[in-house]
């Protein structure tokens, strides 16, 4: 099998908003990705120039891009790892959904595949584990809630955990 074409972080948000629009509205102009991803429509023809020349996307000037089966295939890796995150940031560490889509965003890019697959398995654990449940992921939002409070003050050692 081949190895995986290496991407940048900005060219996997192309590539990603290229899938999403192509789902969403049957296809992915370049002024459409412009407006998702609050850029130039010069940034995205370059972007999509890019990722045609590694052939994840299939391209011409004044054309309507379209994904490659390796393309597709490697969006939907990148969505299914944003997912992973935005989800156990949401659903185990309680973040604000803004919050984690940003942050999901941000460490979508950077994280090792073993990395990613151990916060995958740990939110299943917790999400069927009978010791974890819904108590438990409640207990660390009242414990989160009163270390923040006493952020103010910065002699204050963490409470131990209920």
């Amino acid at each position: 099998m081949q190895s995986a074409v290496e991407l940048s972080a900005t060219l996997e948000d192309y590539l990603v908003t290229a899938a999403r629009l192509i789902d969403e509205k049957g296809s992915a102009r370049v002024r459409d990705m412009a407006a998702a991803l609050a850029v130039h429509k010069s940034s995205v023809t370059a972007a999509l120039k890019a990722l045609a020349d590694k052939g994840l996307v299939n391209y011409a000037p004044y054309e309507l891009a379209t994904l490659t089966k390796q393309g597709e295939a490697r969006a939907r890796r990148i969505a299914q790892r944003h997912e992973v995150l935005r989800s156990f940031l949401t659903e185990v560490l309680a973040v604000d959904a803004g919050m984690a889509e940003t942050n999901a965003r941000l460490m979508e890019h950077g994280l090792d595949r073993e990395v990613l697959e151990r916060i995958r398995l740990f939110a299943a654990f917790v999400a069927c584990c009978p010791h974890c449940g819904e108590e438990r992921l409640q207990a660390f939002r009242d414990y989160y809630d009163r270390e923040s409070a006493r952020q103010d003050s910065p002699s204050a050692a963490p409470e131990e955990p209920r």
